[in-house]
């Protein structure tokens, strides 16, 4: 049975977190965030509000490495502008990438998609990833327990709020 889009777009939440880098060579994920954006209201879209930096007791500020802004969404679709433009912020604000113990990371917004219609047992089917720094959209998913990345192409911005995707390089 399939949920009614209408009520789905109700009840529906967005959850984000950090995935960061510590001095320690961990990898650490942040408490989750669900605090709606107060436009979530007037657009009838769901989004949360990312705090741009980690409270992470144990170390200070700015020992801590920002690599993936990660969040869910709950109607499968690609990243939105807002996602991007926030991708673009953090970048500006934290490194572009991460040089960790044994490779590069470059910073990313990554939404988390399920292509489950039983509401009760979502499934993780993929994702979106956009690097800013590179400005490659790409589509993850999951094959028989294999994970496939396709390029969608790299983003190119028309105006403040809208883009397209150009082909593949």
């Amino acid at each position: 049975m399939r949920t009614d889009p209408r009520v789905a777009t109700r009840v529906a939440t967005e959850y984000c977190a950090w995935i960061y880098y510590t001095p320690e060579h961990k990898f650490e994920m942040s408490m989750l965030a669900d605090q709606p954006s107060s436009d979530d209201v007037t657009t009838g879209k769901r989004s949360c509000n990312l705090p741009a930096f980690v409270k992470d007791e144990r170390y200070p500020r700015d020992a801590l490495k920002y690599i993936f802004s990660v969040h869910n969404h709950p109607f499968g679709t690609s990243l939105s502008s807002r996602d991007l433009r926030f991708a673009e912020a953090m970048a500006s604000l934290h490194s572009w990438f991460v040089e960790t113990k044994s490779n590069k990371v470059l910073l990313s917004v990554i939404a988390f998609f399920s292509r489950s219609e039983d509401p009760e047992r979502p499934t993780c089917d993929g994702f979106f990833q956009y690097i800013p720094a590179t400005s490659d959209m790409l589509k993850w998913t999951q094959d028989s327990g294999v994970w496939k990345r396709e390029a969608l192409g790299v983003v190119t911005w028309i105006d403040e709020n809208n883009y397209r995707i150009d082909k593949p390089r």
